[in-house]
């Protein structure tokens, strides 16, 4: 008896021993379920990964087809129209720049790139009226809006104070330096009387030539009724030539009525 007591107790701990791993196993059932449900996901996360980006970003941009388009914003000059001197200057003038001084590269040949208009009013330290009149009709010339120019220092002997308005001036690129060129050489020069051409040694030896005119009725755009005193002004045409040898070419070719350099 003795004998099968001692063996009973011997095998009670065993079973003791295999309850706690029963237990170990049910709590590891979760974690298997957990796994298995865990996978279809991992799939899917690296289905989305492998798929291009690309495909992505395009989805997005596409538009809704209910959303209201934007009408088209009609460009500037949809009607092809070209400044004539300028359409001269790409397909006659440049090419013979290219040829006459060896320019191999387009980008080099001297172009036209700004012009200046300036007109000075001493009266207007007197009668502030002349200065509005002025800036009136150079922006009729010029087809935009000029500047007004003050005196940088006080004069005694002219009653000339810092910072009063002495003048204006207006800067034409584009477009309407082309327009104002053209009237230049074809309306405005012929009016002059006794007109024999303009000087050729007007440059400033970095290519860049300057016209005085005396009366600025010449345009046609100002009515001499309405003008009380004829104005004089300056036009500087500034070039990318760099000497005064081609920027006369260009001008020359371009139309600007020069004297003949003897005869200058």
């Amino acid at each position: 008896m003795a004998k099968k007591k001692d063996e009973a107790e011997a095998t009670e701990p065993k079973a003791e021993s295999a309850e706690p791993k029963a237990e170990k196993a049910e709590k590891a059932e979760p974690k298997a379920k957990k796994a298995e449900k865990a996978e279809p996901k991992a799939k899917k996360a690296e289905a989305k990964a492998k798929k291009p980006k690309a495909k992505a970003k395009a989805k997005k941009a596409e538009p809704a087809d209910d959303a209201p388009k934007m009408p088209r914003r009609k460009a500037k000059h949809d009607d092809g129209y070209e400044p004539r001197l300028r359409v001269r200057y790409r397909d006659e003038v440049a090419p013979k720049l290219m040829k006459e001084f060896g320019i191999e590269n387009p980008m080099a040949v001297p172009r036209i790139d700004k012009i200046c208009l300036n007109m000075g009013v001493g009266e207007a330290i007197a009668n502030i009226k002349v200065l509005d009149d002025a800036v009136d009709e150079l922006a009729q010339v010029a087809g935009q809006r000029p500047m007004i120019t003050r005196a940088q220092k006080s004069i005694a002997n002219f009653k000339l104070r810092a910072g009063m308005p002495i003048g204006a001036r207006v800067t034409l690129r584009g477009e309407r330096m082309w327009h104002f060129l053209d009237r230049l050489i074809a309306v405005a020069l012929p009016r002059v009387r006794d007109f024999r051409g303009i000087p050729s040694r007007s440059f400033d030896g970095r290519g860049n030539y300057t016209l005085g005119i005396r009366d600025h009725l010449i345009f046609p755009e100002i009515d001499f009724n309405k003008v009380d005193k004829s104005k004089g002004l300056n036009v500087t045409i500034v070039t990318t030539a760099g000497n005064d040898e081609r920027a006369f070419y260009l001008l020359r070719e371009l139309g600007m009525p020069f004297r003949t350099r003897q005869a200058a």
